[in-house]
């Protein structure tokens, strides 16, 4: 491959209740929309994007996703959109609610706007989805067509949603520039189906440095669930610019570690998406052998945001050396992302970079006085 890609949404909208326009900016879509979301998020956004499409005169028909974001859900839902003649599909939630419209879409072959509620990954602007076993095994990532027509994200909601979603979203987009300047050193393919462009290069790095300069102050934000032009910013750099960046700039180790953590049973399934990024970002940085000072950076912030830097803190304290090597496995295996690496990449070393990574973090939290 040699031709470079970049993809996008149709379009992207942020600010303070937009939740309330929805009908404004999905009435050029078409007439009659199915509405997906958890049983929790009705209540807290969904119910406000079927009253504006009324408002508006659109249709819609409500759909409860009931939690994993399966092949078996996708098809149940999109049975429901078949026989409602849905012409949009809406997700409004998280992240697998989100991938699920996507899929459900994908089956329908209609318009998806996608509405998230929390800040807390990158899925929302992507042209795929993660799919995962019925019983939350990582199973493939699907890949459709083309990119939602619309985003609409509402800050004022987001301000809302527990600080724990905003950080996990920052993990997740810090992992934007580690993993596509891997890929571009590496000339690999990315999730585009080409060579990163100079735009999904900018687009990455700015992103990181949006994080840094802001990060906390938005996280400082939601824990007043108050909307601040740090918390735009972040927003911003978690949804749209980290979505951008990770799909057209490329992913490697990290995204790959964290898949790797799905083949184990226990408590590491209680942790977010981006809390486990946040430590398979780690673990890259220890396979591309990056000086201390750099590897401290990212240890120091994630500590002050409450992310997980030790294996202890990802719950896997109790884990053998035999359960850490499946992951590795599993995080090596033929067609994942840890091969878009500048260099080959076996199971071993992905083991012996898990092991350094917890023990760098277990030596900064000695160095500046601080116990698990």
């Amino acid at each position: 491959m040699s031709e470079k890609v970049f993809i996008s949404p149709g379009k992207y909208v942020q600010g303070k209740n937009v939740i309330d326009k929805t009908g404004e900016y999905v009435k050029p879509l078409g007439h009659t929309a199915l509405v997906i979301a958890d049983k929790l998020v009705w209540g807290i956004a969904a119910d406000r994007v079927v009253k504006s499409l009324e408002q508006a005169g659109l249709a819609s028909v409500k759909v409860e996703f009931q939690g994993e974001a399966s092949k078996n859900e996708v098809n149940r839902i999109a049975d429901q959109g078949r026989s409602g003649h849905v012409d949009i599909v809406i997700g409004v939630g998280g992240g697998k609610t989100l991938d699920t419209a996507k899929a459900v879409n994908e089956v329908l072959g209609s318009s998806v706007v996608i509405i998230p509620t929390t800040a807390s990954t990158d899925a929302p602007t992507s042209a795929l989805s993660v799919l995962y076993t019925d019983e939350g095994a990582f199973d493939t990532y699907s890949f459709f067509s083309k990119n939602p027509s619309l985003i609409l994200v509402d800050t004022k909601v987001i301000s809302q949603a527990p600080p724990l979603f905003l950080s996990s979203g920052i993990a997740d987009a810090m992992a934007t520039w580690i993993e596509a300047r891997a890929v571009i050193e590496a000339r690999a393919t990315t999730m585009a189906g080409g060579l990163p462009t100079l735009a999904a290069e900018a687009i990455a790095a700015k992103c990181e440095e949006v994080l840094f300069d802001y990060g906390l102050q938005a996280y400082e934000s939601v824990k007043r669930k108050v909307v601040t032009p740090a918390l735009e910013a972040v927003v911003e750099a978690n949804t749209l610019l980290s979505g951008l960046g990770f799909e057209s700039g490329g992913l490697a180790g990290a995204h790959a570690i964290h898949n790797g953590f799905t083949v184990l049973e226990g408590d590491i399934h209680h942790l977010t998406h981006g809390q486990k990024v946040a430590f398979g970002t780690l673990v890259q940085l220890a396979l591309e052998k990056r000086p201390l000072a750099e590897v401290e950076r990212y240890i120091d912030f994630y500590l002050k945001l409450d992310l997980p830097v030790t294996l202890e803190d990802v719950k896997l304290q109790e884990a053998s050396r035999e359960d850490l090597y499946r992951v590795a496995q599993a995080a090596t295996k033929e067609g994942e992302t840890a091969h878009n690496l500048p260099f080959a990449v076996t199971a071993d070393d992905v083991l012996d970079a898990i092991l350094a990574a917890d023990q760098y973090s277990l030596a900064y939290k000695a160095k500046i006085g601080q116990t698990n």
